[in-house]
């Protein structure tokens, strides 16, 4: 059913009003939920993931990265350039090499969480 404002409404009359308002005055910013789904597509990638894991367990250089996962160090530099721009990694420079690690515990933990939810037994 459409109501006079143009809005599709449910046919029943939904018995809490109060629950449904109180969720939608608690709910984000429409921008911000935008934003929550472009980080979590940046996990959606299975060489990003990969990534995170290894830096999960240590710092470490493009060609450390790449040997790891037998990956080409262009292909790394990329995917390193995508996690940096979602600040999931950070850099720092030793004389030539560059290192990456995870950009604070927030990525740990969600690492973490996710692989806690999905090897979880029923």
């Amino acid at each position: 059913m459409i109501d006079k404002n143009g809005i599709e409404r449910c046919d029943f009359v939904h018995a809490h009003p109060e629950l449904v308002e109180a969720t939608r005055q608690a709910m984000p910013d429409e921008e911000l939920l935008y934003d929550l789904a472009e980080l979590y597509k940046i996990f959606g990638d299975s060489t990003r993931i990969k990534i995170l894991y290894v830096l999960f367990e240590a710092e470490m250089c493009v060609c450390d990265i790449a040997q790891l996962l037998g990956m080409t160090q262009s292909a790394i530099s990329h995917q390193l350039r995508v996690l940096k721009g979602a600040k999931l990694v950070k850099n720092r420079r030793d004389g030539k090499t560059v290192f990456y690690a995870l950009a604070d515990d927030h990525v740990r933990a969600i690492l973490g969480q996710g692989m806690d939810h999905i090897t979880e037994e029923e």
